[in-house]
């Protein structure tokens, strides 16, 4: 298959050449008839005296031969009296000679219209434009001049056109070969993109998608083509680097889920041992098994509830008193941390919405139990209930040390942790604000966040 400048290249050529080969014709066609009108011209200005000059005597002897002067070397006459023609003579040179005409040519000339010119092909002459006038004794006069100085003007012009032509086709060709290539010279370049990156190890690890086509204008077919590879470039690049990423958390996730149950296990496993000593306390043993036990269920209830709100299964939908809901939830985390100082702030008129009040409770519990853990005693929490026309507003706000910086683009992934060891001291398994992600995700509403030293706002919206 040829390639794209070489169709181009010809598909241009080939209009020019078309282009040509119309100028040529048209010029060709207007030339003859320009030079045709003269002759007519010249026929109708001689008005027949050529042929004149056979009048007024019959028979014709030697001493009214007709008078050629003034004519041009080919000149025809002929006289026709009643149908019949009685004399026919040309010009050659300075001399008039007389014509033998065929039979075919006497029915040729006898057809003539008066004052009307035609062209026509005399056996002995060839092509001759031929006009006929009456003349002054009821006869006709016919003048003819002959056509090949117009055929040979016209096969002259015909042949310089095409030698111009010819070399004006092989420059433009030569332009356009070279415009062409310089033209697509980007398709190249993304040619050479799309064949490196399709050597790339796009099935695995990260991938540097890093290089892109140079811009080449705007406007222009290929300038949006190689806008848009380079926007293709980049969602490519994108999808890679999210699917590294979404592999890199798959493992964190599994190698802090397995560390998170076989912390629990491991326990449990130690204290049935200790059971199994004859001297063991087996009422202590038994209440770390229940609380491990508990402690794992509640991790594996966290994961399931994660994995349902990742497939966008519904949830309960029943009218939920949100004002009820955020003053129980204030109420457990001060009896959980008396140590911290709880303001509680509600609208006037208890505040209604449609929604699952198990997995609401839930969200403001986390957020909640988070300013609970993440800061010290005698820290001042601020919960917020907060109305608008078309959604409610849940606030927790403290002035604690704030979240660290590093941690602003992912606290509600899972597994998130100020403290990024494993040690339970800084909190849970790292899960509470992914599920109030979710489940504000799950009833049509966001949650976000502000933090600084003395300053940490979380706001979960949700639709009324």
């Amino acid at each position: 298959m040829r390639s794209l400048w070489v169709r181009l290249t010809a598909g241009l050529v080939l209009l020019l050449a078309l282009s040509c080969v119309a100028v040529g014709a048209a010029t060709a066609v207007e030339m003859r008839r320009f030079l045709v009108g003269r002759l007519d011209q010249q026929l109708v200005d001689q008005r027949g005296r050529f042929a004149a000059s056979l009048e007024h005597e019959w028979p014709a002897d030697a001493d009214n031969r007709p008078d050629s002067r003034g004519q041009s070397d080919g000149t025809f006459c002929a006289r026709i009296v009643n149908g019949a023609i009685t004399g026919e003579w040309i010009v050659r040179g300075r001399a008039t000679v007389g014509l033998p005409l065929s039979a075919e040519d006497r029915r040729t000339l006898t057809s003539l219209r008066p004052n009307h010119p035609r062209t026509a092909d005399l056996s002995s002459l060839g092509d001759y434009r031929l006009l006929s006038v009456k003349g002054d004794d009821g006869d006709l006069l016919i003048t003819g001049l002959p056509m090949e100085p117009v055929d040979s003007a016209v096969t002259r012009l015909l042949v310089i056109e095409g030698v111009v032509f010819g070399l004006a086709l092989l420059a433009a060709g030569g332009a356009a070969a070279a415009w062409v290539r310089v033209a697509l010279r980007p398709l190249s370049r993304v040619t050479a993109l799309a064949g490196s990156v399709a050597e790339l190890p796009l099935s695995g690890g990260e991938v540097d998608l890093g290089h892109r086509v140079p811009a080449t204008g705007s406007g222009t077919e290929v300038a949006r083509l190689s806008s848009a590879f380079n926007r293709m470039l980049g969602h490519i690049e994108t999808s890679l680097v999210r699917r590294q990423q979404s592999q890199e958390r798959l493992r964190a996730f599994a190698a802090d889920a397995s560390h998170e149950l076989r912390t629990p296990v491991a326990a449990i496993r130690g204290h049935a041992e200790l059971a199994l000593r004859e001297d063991a306390d087996v009422r202590h043993a038994l209440r770390r098994i229940q609380a491990e036990a508990t402690r794992m269920g509640d991790l594996v209830e966290d994961l399931l509830l994660l994995a349902r709100l990742d497939a966008g299964r519904p949830l309960v939908a029943e009218t939920v008193d949100l004002t009820r809901l955020v003053l129980d939830a204030t109420s457990d985390a001060r009896a959980a941390a008396p140590d911290h100082v709880w303001t509680l702030e509600l609208p006037g008129e208890p505040v209604e919405i449609t929604g699952d009040e198990h997995r609401l409770h839930q969200a403001v519990a986390n957020l909640l139990a988070n300013a609970r853990v993440h800061t010290p005693p005698g820290t001042k929490v601020t919960v917020r209930l907060m109305t608008a026309d078309d959604h409610v507003t849940v606030e927790v706000a403290d002035d604690g040390p704030g979240i660290p910086d590093a941690l602003h683009d992912e606290i509600f992934d899972r597994f998130v942790r100020a403290d990024p060891s494993r040690s339970r001291r800084a909190g849970g398994a790292g899960l509470g604000l992914s599920i109030v992600h979710g489940v504000a995700a799950a009833h049509g509403g966001a949650v976000a966040f502000t933090s600084e030293p003395g300053a940490t706002v979380f706001r979960m919206t949700l639709p009324v």
